[in-house]
């Protein structure tokens, strides 16, 4: 080879690396920045725990009041004495009055998601995938109803309830539940509905499913994210409801766990320690819940934000 011909190129060597790459967002913090960010956090963490920290030490301690306590969120001696006293609460006649309630809790949230997820579906559904006279009024309805609260509208489902005499029933409350979460799950769905490829639907309907089946094998199973998200909003919607519960319930063996609460606050004085441990017990199928559907609640949030 001559000695002024050019060197051999080696075939596909990689380009040489920069000497230099961007750090992580932040990097460029000085150790003192850092330092600061992180109290700062640990400050909000804190603020925000012990308020909770402070409901369990008083579900936990004996005392019923906050006179004397301590600014420390432990205990001085735990004691199930008050989860005891919640759940062993009896009626006169030695109905187990705790079980009556938890039962009639669990009915009413469970019926009302069934219920209103059933028809949320089909209506979403019709609104996603139909053109039909009214449809624009019905869905700018549904959204107008979302912009009152329910309690404005109690008088007139108490007058309505009183002339159907479902008053004092589970039936009623769970109509008056589902008419309010009903709205906005059709929304919550309809987003949803619209992300899918109507092309997975024609081609079913060419296989020759009929729209029922193809509305049950097809758009359902995908759509299974959002469908468990809206049925955890409406059942906690229903299971933490208090004001129509306590307004349209006047028997004591038809309440629901959120009303026992409020016989721990009396005219005088609050039961502070019964009060926190019924809020703890309330709240913990809630808590599972959301442990539980975790792995669908990013999907189900943001479901329908972007159209495909």
């Amino acid at each position: 080879m001559p000695a002024d011909a050019p060197a051999p190129k080696t075939r596909g060597a990689p380009p040489k690396a920069a000497a230099t790459e961007a750090g992580p967002v932040g990097s460029h913090a000085t150790p003192g920045l850092r330092v600061l960010r992180h109290v700062a956090l640990v400050a909000v963490t804190a603020g925000t725990i012990l308020p909770v920290l402070w409901v369990v030490k008083m579900a936990l301690g004996e005392a019923q009041s906050f006179q004397g306590a301590e600014l420390s969120p432990i205990p001085p001696d735990p004691s199930l004495a008050n989860f005891e006293a919640v759940v062993g609460a009896t009626l006169a006649d030695g109905t187990w009055l705790f079980g009556r309630q938890l039962l009639n809790s669990v009915l009413v949230s469970v019926l009302t998601t069934v219920f209103g997820i059933a028809v949320a579906c089909t209506a979403a559904y019709a609104f996603s995938r139909f053109r039909f006279a009214g449809r624009r009024s019905g869905l700018f309805m549904f959204l107008v109803s979302q912009m009152f609260p329910g309690v404005m509208m109690m008088i007139p489902l108490y007058v309505i309830m009183e002339k159907l005499h479902l008053l004092d029933t589970m039936v009623g409350l769970i109509l008056v539940y589902s008419t309010t979460s009903i709205p906005f799950s059709v929304w919550m769905l309809k987003g949803y509905f619209d992300t899918i490829p109507r092309d997975l639907e024609e081609a079913a309907v060419m296989d020759g499913a009929s729209p029922a089946r193809t509305f049950w094998t097809v758009v359902l199973p995908l759509s299974l994210p959002a469908i468990a998200i809206t049925a955890l909003f409406s059942f906690m919607t229903a299971w933490n409801e208090f004001v129509l519960a306590y307004t349209f319930l006047s028997k004591e063996s038809a309440f629901t766990l959120p009303v026992i609460i409020r016989n721990y606050v009396g005219e005088h004085s609050v039961q502070w320690g019964l009060f926190a441990a019924a809020s703890l017990i309330v709240s913990a199928p809630v808590v599972a819940l959301f442990f539980a559907l975790q792995r669908y609640l990013v999907g189900g949030l943001t479901a329908g934000g972007v159209k495909s």
